[in-house]
């Protein structure tokens, strides 16, 4: 009978290797990444119907103040994160960072439990979730890329953004069925149960790579690219991340196209925000629809993760991956020029954000394998935090000018379709030279 058991779970284990393209001892690596993303998305996605729907309470015209907020917010986060790594092993300031975090979700949960100026209280919980989500997927991905090689990537992170996928749809369904008997602000109590689970994963990760992760003959990593687990302080300053972007025209690319998705997708944010305002005025009912689109968007995202990324990432290239998001975009806002409906914006969201999560995002994550491990933690950082809220702040508040000078949603659709073209010739590029500096 053991035998029997035995033998199967080998068996499947042998099929899921197949199946997510694993080689040697990776598929425990990748199981565990999967696992610390579940986690993590699973959290987030606890509280995101929520965040939406305090957006739209707060006042439609009004976002881009909070938006704003959150940039400033971020700006002040990063640098106290590059001061972190710079001081403290890798593998102990990530479960510092998430352990902070996790202190601030249960200060929330106390603030919103006593009832205490609900308003305020909103709207910081607000901008802290629209800073926390970045930060600490951008600190996942930083990991990723240090622990893999470009190669590895390109096989793994799809299946590996799978388990983000998988929370991503747990966490609606989770929020639906314990909202009832616990209330609202107890999930703010499941969200940083879930965070802790992912320094637990974070650790049988560490355990793995110094164990030799993979018995291949070559290397984890390139030299000077090496896929050992962190372990010493990177140094330097609070703000060395900035300047790592701004002297290397690869990472001002990825920062560019960072900041361009940002951009387009904020554009996308305020006219999903306006339309669904003026087709659904109940409160409750615009929750559901957020949900459902949360829902339709993690289904197609996972089942292309699991069984598709990592194919189409090595077999038709990064240039594709990159490329995907931006045609997509642009062919979106055609679609809400010619007919700003919500069944229109609805599908034209739940299908970029697919694609996104799906292709584009583990593709931008492979951009990192090819570059030092400062650039991985600061300026990634920078880029995944700073830049992309800065894009968002920016964005809101040219579509609120847009909106002061009675431009129409189908004029500001119009209006970023130039954003999208630009994004696609920057993905290109970016590809190009992440081929050069893999084969270096």
């Amino acid at each position: 009978m053991a035998d029997a058991a035995t033998s199967e779970a080998r068996g499947a284990r042998a099929l899921l290797a197949r199946a997510v393209d694993a080689r040697g001892r990776e598929l425990s690596a990748a199981l565990w990444a999967f696992a610390w993303f579940f986690s993590l998305l699973c959290g987030l996605y606890v509280l995101r119907p929520l965040r939406e729907e305090m957006g739209i309470r707060g006042g439609v015209d009004k976002l881009h103040w909070l938006f704003t907020a959150t940039f400033v917010v971020m700006v002040a986060a990063v640098p106290a994160f590059s001061a972190l790594v710079a001081r403290v092993p890798r593998s102990r300031a990530i479960p510092i960072a998430y352990r902070f975090s996790v202190l601030c979700l249960l200060a929330f949960f106390a603030l919103l439990h006593l009832g205490w100026a609900p308003v305020a209280v909103a709207r910081a919980f607000f901008v802290w979730i629209s800073v926390y989500n970045l930060f600490v997927v951008s600190i996942f991905w930083s990991f990723m890329a240090d622990l893999f090689t470009s190669d590895q990537g390109k096989r793994l992170f799809g299946f590996v953004a799978a388990g983000g996928s998988a929370g991503a749809l747990a966490g609606p369904v989770a929020a639906g069925l314990l909202v009832g008997p616990i209330g609202v602000a107890s999930l703010v109590l499941v969200s940083a149960a879930l965070l802790e689970a992912c320094t637990w994963c974070m650790g049988r990760l560490v355990r793995w790579a110094r164990q030799g992760g993979s018995p291949a003959p070559a290397p984890l990593a390139a030299p000077g690219r090496s896929a050992s687990p962190p372990e010493g302080s990177l140094g330097g300053s609070a703000w060395s991340g900035i300047g790592l972007v701004f002297r290397s025209p690869y990472l001002l690319g990825i920062a560019a196209q960072t900041l361009l998705f940002s951009l387009a997708s904020t554009f996308l944010y305020f006219q999903q925000a306006r339309i669904v305002a003026a087709a659904i005025p109940d409160s409750a009912r615009r929750t559901a629809l957020f949900a459902a689109v949360d829902l339709s968007v993690n289904v197609f995202a996972l089942a292309a993760q699991s069984l598709a990324t990592g194919r189409l990432l090595s077999g038709l290239g990064l240039s594709f991956g990159l490329s995907l998001v931006p045609a997509v975009s642009a062919a979106a806002f055609l679609a809400v020029a010619a007919a700003p409906t919500l069944w229109v914006m609805g599908v034209s969201q739940a299908l970029r954000r697919g694609l996104h999560y799906a292709v584009e995002r583990p593709a931008r994550e492979v951009l990192y394998t090819v570059v030092g491990r400062e650039e991985k933690y600061k300026a990634k950082s920078f880029v995944d935090t700073v830049v992309y809220r800065g894009g968002d702040a920016a964005s809101g508040w040219a579509y609120a000018g847009l909106s002061a000078l009675g431009v129409s949603l189908a004029g500001s659709a119009l209006a970023a379709i130039p954003i999208a073209g630009l994004s696609l010739l920057v993905a290109r590029w970016l590809a190009a030279r992440q081929q050069g500096m893999e084969r270096k």
